[in-house]
C-alpha cells in the first residue's frame, strides 16, 4: 500500500476551522523544534555536560504535571482561548531569548530559565490542539485528522532540525530566535480565526473535583488507563533516547557537529511523518489498540539495535525505522483517548494524557548519571529492555480491551460504544 494518503483522507480540510488551525499549529511545532536544537546545541557546546544536557531537556516538561488542570481550564473557558494564551505565551518567552542573544547576556543559566518557564506551559500545547481539533471535527474524519495533525509535527520536526542547525550557524542565535519569535506570532494569529460551535454552559464546579471526576473516568475505562500507561512507559524508556539525548549521541557518539545533528534528527521525522501517512491512508480501517501494542513490541527491540550502533549511516538508517514505527502508537493512543472518552471529559483526559509526557523528564534525568556510569550503550539498552518488558506486560493484562477486533479501542471512530460494561469505553 502507498503511504501517500487517498485524496479522501484529506477529507479534514473540508473543515473551515481545521484549515485554519493546521498551518497555526505547523508554525508552532516548527517554532517547538528549531529552539529544542538550537538551545540543546548551545548548552551542550557551552557547558560540556551531558548532565546539563538532560537537565535542559527535561525542565522542558515541567508542565507536565499541571497538564491536568490545564485540560480543566480547556474544559472550561475552550480549548482555542487556552490554546491562544499559551501561544502568546510562547511569543514573549522567545523574544526574552532572542534579546538576551543580541545584547550578549545570554548564558547556560539564563537558557534553564527561559526553558524552565516555557516547560510549565508548552507540554499542554498538543493535548489542547487534538482537542480543538475533536470540537469540530466529525467523528468519521478523527483518524484522518489526528494523523494529519501528527504529520504536522513529524514534519515539522524535519524543517525544524535542519532550519535551526542552518539558521544558528549562518546568523547566530538572536537572529534565528526573531524567526521562532515570528512562527510564534504566526500560530497565535491562526488559533485565534479557528471558528469553534457555542459552549453549552455548564454548572460552576470546583476545579480539584472536576479534575478528581477526570481520574476516575480514566480509571474506570481499561482501555483508556492501558493507553495511558504505555504513553507515559514510552516517554520514559524510548523518547529519552530520541529525543533530548540525540545532541549526545551526535557529538560523543558519532562525532557529529550541528548539521549532522540536524540530520540525524531529520531522519527520525521523517521516518515518522511516512509512519503517519500510512496511519492516514489506512483511515478508520486502522485497528488502534492492536497498532499500539504491537508498535511498541518492535519499537523497543530497535532501541536495543540502535544501542550498539557506532556508525553514523547505520544510526541515521535505524532512526528512520524507529521513527516509522512510533508512528503506529503514537496517532493510535491519541485516537483512542478521544474515541473513549465521554465529550465533557475530553480535554481533562487529554491533559491526564499529558502527565504520562512527565515520564520523559524522569528518563533523561537517570539517564545522565546512567551514561557516565554505564555508557550510552547500557545505560539504552537498559531502558530498552525495560520497555519490552513492560509493554508486553500492559498487553497480556489488558489483552481482552486492546487486541479483539470487536473492542472498543478497535473500534472505529464514531462508532457506538459500549459505556455500560467493564469491557465499554
Amino acid at each position: 500500500m502507498s503511504s501517500w494518503p487517498r485524496p479522501a483522507s484529506l477529507g479534514p480540510f473540508r473543515q473551515p476551522g481545521f484549515r485554519r488551525q493546521w498551518p497555526a499549529d505547523l508554525a508552532t511545532s516548527w517554532a517547538f523544534e528549531i529552539e529544542t536544537l538550537v538551545l540543546g546545541w548551545y548548552i551542550l557546546v557551552e557547558t560540556g555536560s551531558v548532565v546539563w544536557l538532560t537537565a535542559f531537556a527535561s525542565v522542558q516538561f515541567l508542565g507536565t504535571l499541571v497538564a491536568p488542570m490545564f485540560g480543566v481550564v480547556g474544559d472550561r473557558i475552550g480549548p482555542r482561548r487556552l490554546l491562544a494564551s499559551m501561544r502568546g505565551f510562547y511569543a514573549v518567552q522567545a523574544a526574552a531569548i532572542a534579546a538576551m542573544a543580541l545584547t550578549g547576556t545570554l548564558g547556560p543559566v539564563q537558557v534553564l530559565v527561559v526553558a524552565a518557564l516555557m516547560g510549565l506551559v508548552r507540554p499542554s500545547d498538543l493535548g489542547l490542539r487534538s482537542t480543538l481539533i475533536a470540537v469540530s471535527m466529525p467523528p468519521g474524519m478523527m483518524t484522518q485528522a489526528m494523523g494529519i495533525s501528527r504529520c504536522s509535527a513529524d514534519s515539522a520536526r524535519i524543517v525544524g532540525a535542519l532550519a535551526g542547525a542552518g539558521l544558528a550557524a549562518a546568523l547566530g542565535i538572536g537572529p534565528a530566535y526573531l524567526v521562532v519569535t515570528g512562527l510564534y506570532l504566526f500560530g497565535l494569529a491562526g488559533t485565534l480565526l479557528v471558528p469553534v460551535p457555542p459552549r453549552v454552559a455548564l454548572a460552576p464546579a470546583s476545579p480539584w473535583r472536576e479534575l478528581r471526576d477526570g481520574f476516575a473516568h480514566v480509571r474506570g475505562s481499561p482501555p483508556l488507563l492501558a493507553t495511558m500507561l504505555l504513553a507515559f512507559l514510552v516517554n520514559l524508556a524510548a523518547f529519552p533516547t530520541t529525543g533530548g539525548l540525540l545532541p549526545y549521541v551526535a557529538r560523543e557518539v558519532y562525532g557529529l557537529d550541528r548539521g549532522g545533528l540536524g540530520t540525524l534528527v531529520a531522519c527520525f521525522a521523517g521516518g515518522a511523518l511516512v509512519g503517519s501517512l500510512v496511519v492516514i491512508s489506512r483511515g478508520g480501517a486502522l485497528a488502534a489498540g492492536r497498532s499500539m501494542v504491537l508498535s511498541c513490541l518492535v519499537w523497543f527491540p530497535l532501541l536495543l539495535v540502535f544501542a550498539q550502533v557506532r556508525d553514523a549511516t547505520a544510526g541515521m538508517a535505524l532512526m528512520v525505522l524507529i521513527g516509522f514505527t512510533q508512528s503506529f502508537a503514537m496517532v493510535p493512543m491519541t485516537v483512542i483517548l478521544l474515541r473513549c472518552a465521554e465529550d465533557r471529559y475530553r480535554g481533562r483526559v487529554m491533559g491526564l494524557r499529558m502527565l504520562a509526557v512527565y515520564g520523559l523528564p524522569i528518563g533523561l534525568l537517570l539517564s545522565g548519571p546512567l551514561i557516565d556510569r554505564l555508557g550510552f550503550a547500557g545505560a539504552t539498552t537498559l531502558y530498552a529492555g525495560f520497555g519490552l518488558l513492560c509493554s508486553a506486560l500492559i498487553g497480556l493484562v489488558w489483552r481482552r480491551h486492546l487486541w479483539p477486533a470487536g473492542a472498543p479501542a478497535n473500534a472505529a471512530f464514531g462508532a457506538p460504544a459500549n459505556l455500560s460494561g467493564r469491557d465499554g469505553c
